[in-house]
């Protein structure tokens, strides 16, 4: 049923499927000028927003990267939602189509080698272009330069700095086809260093520098490249990554101090600065890492 009404992908042998209303799937965007083609549009009575996007969002079934899938979906974008949760992509499919937009599911891990290349094509298959992506997908684990070991090392590079540098290759002739732009989710850890949580700090730092270098590289072509940089967002990040709800509990509280605002930021107010970045009100702003910390990376480290 999930693939059948959202097209997911779970290999090369099974092929999207396309929105299950026909009037939508008609219409196919055009890559260049981002104007959906208005095939009997006086017919259907349909009237698109000259904007509209197709995006690709990894991490998207919670947190940051589920609100800029809703973010983008209000603007009447179409969104591909990526990621590993089957039943959460599923439910932030069926959320982007109440909310304006049309929907595409694909179940993939972001470190597998065929990742970047399926996620791009379906991508295209199912909107006919692609102007946007967001790598939104991300872990975080705690860890000492004496306690880290090789494996957790690799695997946050690997999920947090690699997998986003494998999808802006492989997105890079499409979104050089629709003047694009990609929007890191990187974080105050990759402009501030924080004790206990190296390779997470390397990772991020890592993001930071892979997008102010692929601005310069792809900027020839019209693509821009940005990262947000937030601090603590309350989200399913720590809990995944090892923190008990007494524990997670006591960090936000903490966090209300760390945070010279006086709390930790909200989801949806991350996905509102991707959105901005992604937009042609923020053309002129390429290999950016902004900070949306409620002042965090002003501080020392507490």
């Amino acid at each position: 049923m999930l693939r059948q009404r959202y097209g997911l992908l779970k290999g090369d042998s099974e092929s999207l499927i396309t929105n299950p209303n026909p009037l939508i799937g008609s219409l196919i965007p055009h890559p260049e000028s981002r104007l959906c083609a208005r095939q009997d549009s006086a017919r259907l009575g349909l009237c698109y927003n000259p904007t509209m996007q197709q995006v690709i969002v990894t991490g998207a079934s919670s947190g940051i990267g589920r609100a800029t899938a809703l973010r983008f979906a209000r603007e009447g974008a179409s969104v591909l939602v990526a990621g590993r949760s089957e039943p959460g992509l599923a439910d932030v499919a069926a959320a982007v189509e109440r909310e304006g937009g049309r929907s595409a599911v694909l179940a993939a891990d972001v470190t597998a080698a065929d990742a970047p290349a399926r996620i791009v094509a379906a991508a295209l298959e199912r909107f006919g272009g692609l102007t946007t992506v967001v790598n939104a997908a991300g872990i975080i684990g705690s860890g000492s330069v004496e306690s880290t070991t090789d494996e957790q090392w690799d695997t946050m590079l690997d999920v947090n700095l690699r997998a986003p540098f494998r999808l802006m290759r492989a997105a890079a002739a499409a979104l050089s086809e629709s003047r694009g732009s990609i929007v890191n989710v990187s974080s105050v850890t990759g402009l501030r260093s924080f004790p206990g949580v190296l390779a997470y700090c390397v990772s991020k730092s890592g993001v930071d520098q892979l997008t102010r270098c692929a601005a310069l590289e792809l900027a020839p072509k019209g693509v821009r490249v940005n990262a947000v940089n937030p601090g603590v967002v309350v989200s399913n990040l720590h809990r995944r990554g090892g923190m008990n709800e007494e524990s997670y509990t006591a960090f936000l509280e903490h966090s209300k101090k760390t945070h010279p605002i006086g709390r930790p930021g909200e989801p949806p107010e991350i996905a509102d600065l991707i959105f901005f970045l992604a937009s042609d009100q923020a053309g002129w702003i390429t290999g950016e890492t902004i900070s949306i910390d409620g002042g965090r990376h002003l501080t020392c480290a507490r």
